[in-house]
């Protein structure tokens, strides 16, 4: 065999060797990473005994970064964020720490995707991207979670706002019927309108059946909502628990103040209705009339000159 052909067959066999210890070092990394993490995670995903997988993963890695962030986070900011995921509802007990891996994960997200799209940008089309619009998709990134919560925050609100005044008739029904404040608010829950406004006034009566007072209960309501008609309310059946103030005097005096303010928050979103059809009108429908009116008059003024 000359030399040539020992070369040759040398090269192929450490290239053989190479490409085995490659394999293998990917397999036991594989296998390593299934071991220590994937299978830990798939377990604990059961264990949550959600209904998709997707969703027990994605709480299973928010818990996992909550845990690294619980000894960053700062109080101001653990503060403002408890308290707008208790104005959302809790959201399925999601916590301040598990917000900010949230945070992460979508300033991640959005940087990836960010550099990407500039990328794409720049060498497919050959559009003048600077990479410092990295830095507008991480900011981004951060603020997505802000207004998802403060979306949330929003939708609940709103959905309490169209209940409360249907609710605090029935409520006032049942006080002026005879019934006591708590199995008036049981009525409520009951018969009342459902959604989350009857989540609280339920939440409200298994708090002072296990022994906090009426006050301390609709202290509670006012806190977990944060909606100023309703703290409003709350306010009023306290200072008559207080004073000594019939109770349905005071719940018909509220309604009726809701159903005025429902009333004008109507008018008020009648009113304006034509200002925010001014900008879809101009910019969409005006143009579409002229171009179908006035394309023949201009196609026979420019078409027939020519032909003239």
């Amino acid at each position: 065999m000359d030399p040539t052909q020992q070369n040759d067959l040398l090269g192929g066999a450490y290239t053989f060797l190479t490409f085995l210890v490659i394999l293998g070092g990917g397999f036991f990394l594989i296998y390593g990473l299934w071991e220590a993490a994937v299978k830990r995670f798939l377990s604990e995903a059961q264990e949550l005994e959600e209904r998709s997988l997707i969703k027990a993963l994605r709480k299973v890695v928010l818990r996992r970064l909550a845990g690294i962030n619980r000894k960053f986070i700062w109080t101001k900011y653990e503060r403002r964020i408890s308290r707008r995921i208790l104005n959302a509802g809790g959201l399925d007990g999601l916590t301040a720490e598990e917000f900010m891996a949230l945070q992460e994960v979508a300033f991640l997200g959005f940087l990836i995707f960010g550099g990407i799209l500039i990328n794409f940008m720049r060498g497919s089309l050959g559009m003048d991207f600077g990479w410092s619009w990295l830095v507008a998709f991480a900011l981004f990134g951060i603020l997505f979670p802000e207004i998802w919560l403060r979306d949330q925050v929003a939708k609940r609100h709103f959905k309490i706002t169209r209940e409360l005044p249907y609710n605090l008739d029935l409520l006032t029904l049942s006080v002026e019927a005879g019934l006591d404040f708590q199995a008036a608010v049981d009525t409520v829950v009951k018969k009342g309108r459902q959604g989350p406004l009857t989540g609280e006034f339920s939440l409200m009566l298994k708090e002072m059946r296990m022994g906090k007072t009426r006050q301390e209960a609709l202290k509670g309501i006012s806190e977990r909502v944060g909606l100023a008609p309703l703290s409003s309310f709350v306010a009023a059946l306290i200072q008559a628990d207080r004073m000594g103030t019939s109770l349905g005097k005071v719940l018909r005096i509220q309604s009726t103040q809701l159903r005025i303010e429902r009333t004008q928050r109507a008018e008020k979103l009648a009113n304006e209705a034509p200002v925010k059809m001014l900008f879809p009108l101009i910019a969409c429908i005006f143009p579409t009339v002229f171009l179908v009116l006035f394309s023949p008059i201009i196609f026979q003024f420019v078409f027939g000159n020519v032909a003239g």
